[in-house]
């Protein structure tokens, strides 16, 4: 039996997304209302907003942003065609927001990850991000592992060349902000950094540097002499 399910359509006019947008503008839609009209079907008793309400229950924004396709099929009534049409967005969003190109950019300073790190900068959590590479030093992916609190996040080595590993990675760039603003390496990001540099060693990842970053500037630990990194 064919699976009865609800679409935008079968919402009242009033509470319609899509009308809403028109009348109103993007800016007057929820959260839910913006996944809503990207989704454009729920599943069976439940319909599109409904849907999309729950997903954002569980999955913040942020959080939903970094889920892969298998992870996003996974989610009760997404399937493979939202899931994908999804991803497609978020990836649109990313490009547009960050000024990416489809072409594959270079990773040479640290001015460079500071200008790519745009949607980080002024967050009040931790947010540890990797920058995956090729032989060139140009960007292959680019992925945030870890989300902290307002103080710290945690990241493990394994979160962190997993994803190496699968992107076929040679070397990878990692960076994090401050919330504080306070631009100065802790003993624990000096303790990190050593781990992972000294983890990619064992695997031949190069860890090539460690970019802190808050709104108004940088550091990079490798200009500041704090770790030795790969060449």
């Amino acid at each position: 039996m064919k699976e009865n399910k609800l679409a935008i359509k079968d919402l009242a006019r009033v509470e319609r997304p899509r009308e809403k947008l028109v009348r109103y503008g993007l800016d007057r839609l929820s959260d839910a209302e913006l996944l809503a009209v990207i989704l454009q079907t729920g599943k069976k008793g439940e319909n599109v907003l409904e849907f999309s309400s729950r997903i954002l229950r569980k999955n913040e924004l942020t959080k939903l942003a970094q889920l892969n396709l298998e992870q996003l099929e996974a989610i009760s009534g997404m399937g493979h065609a939202k899931a994908c049409g999804l991803l497609a967005c978020i990836e649109l969003g990313r490009r547009i927001f960050t000024g990416k190109k489809t072409e594959l950019k270079q990773m040479l300073y640290p001015e460079d990850v500071f200008n790519s790190l745009k949607d980080i900068r002024e967050s009040r959590k931790e947010h540890f991000v990797v920058f995956y590479l090729d032989s060139r030093n140009q960007e292959i992916k680019r992925e945030i592992v870890s989300i902290g609190t307002i103080n710290s996040s945690i990241v493990h080595p394994r979160e962190v060349f997993e994803g190496a590993v699968k992107h076929l990675a040679s070397n990878v760039l990692v960076a994090h902000n401050h919330p504080s603003g306070e631009l100065k390496a802790s003993e624990k990001d000096i303790a990190v950094t050593e781990r992972l540099r000294d983890s990619g060693t064992l695997l031949g990842i190069a860890l090539l540097d460690h970019i802190i970053v808050t709104k108004d500037g940088y550091i990079s630990l490798r200009e500041e002499n704090i770790c030795n990194f790969s060449d």
